[in-house]
């Protein structure tokens, strides 16, 4: 056998392997579309299909209006929007503190921080609660926004790494031609830092997103409700009506979905770019 020819097997056989890989993973989704468009009656058939005998895309527009859609999607907007702005505000400012300037403690106030990574959320989800309680902030979106301004450890994490991979010149320069720090960070140093910013936006919007408990614990208003605690709710209401639940479970699938593939360049440059220089 000849080398282009082990090539060539060598190719195939890789490609086919990520291709019934991509399929396993795409199966979930192709089978929420195919329960989306299947009629009541057709989705419990035994043995079950994959494809529908009649294609109802009216689903989706019963589904979306069995629920307020419009008002869940503009609280969860709001939220996401809110909480991407804080986590791009505290990362950058923390870690520029931490990657680019000099401060008595620094390195062990960063292991403290790096530590704090260890801890399960679930172990002070309890604290939180009591502590928003003592607050007042139930049922409120207090609980939802404020910890972003707070920082996040990964977040402050990945802006330090990247802030080291640039060079400390460009600030002594600037410095020398009588720039602020403040005035370095946000007209120098930060435009550089696209690629971070965008993957703590990507991972930001997907989790404020995706957010099920969150909502679970400080929203009792129905009129508060996000995208992910509403659709509970409408299954709650609607336990029987898969193809109603599978079309709105869809629609809300889609913007994460969408984001991530349309942004996967910069999310993997941003985490690629962010280890260069430890």
């Amino acid at each position: 056998m000849s080398k282009k020819y082990r090539k060539v097997v060598w190719k195939i056989a890789v490609y086919t392997i990520l291709i019934i890989g991509a399929l396993l993973f795409l199966f979930p989704v192709l089978w929420m579309l195919s329960t989306a468009l299947k009629d009541p009656q057709e989705v419990m058939s035994m043995p079950p299909v994959m494809i529908p005998k009649a294609w109802r895309w009216s689903n989706f527009v019963d589904a979306l209006n069995a629920f307020p859609f419009l008002r869940y999607l503009a609280n969860t907007l709001f939220i996401v929007v809110v909480n991407s702005f804080g986590a791009l505000f505290s990362a950058s400012l923390v870690g520029y503190a931490f990657g680019r300037l000099k401060w008595p403690g620094r390195d062990i106030w960063f292991m403290i921080l790096i530590g704090t990574m260890m801890l399960p959320g679930i172990v002070t989800m309890i604290p939180t609660f009591i502590m928003f309680r003592n607050l007042g902030w139930i049922n409120t979106y207090l609980p939802l926004l404020v910890p972003t301004f707070c920082g996040s450890a990964f977040n402050i994490f990945l802006m330090r790494q990247f802030f080291r991979t640039i060079p400390m010149d460009l600030s002594e320069s600037a410095k020398i031609d009588g720039c602020s720090e403040i005035r370095i960070f946000g007209q120098i140093i930060l435009p550089l830092c696209k690629p971070a910013l965008l993957t703590i936006a990507i991972n930001t919007f997907m989790g404020a997103w995706n957010d099920y408990m969150g909502p679970l614990l400080y929203l009792n208003d129905t009129d508060k409700y996000t995208i992910t605690y509403g659709l509970r709710a409408f299954q709650m209401q609607y336990d029987t009506d898969w193809n109603l639940l599978m079309a709105a479970s869809l629609v809300i699938t889609l913007p994460t979905l969408i984001l991530f593939f349309t942004c996967q360049k910069y999310f993997v440059e941003g985490i690629t770019l962010t280890g260069i220089k430890g």
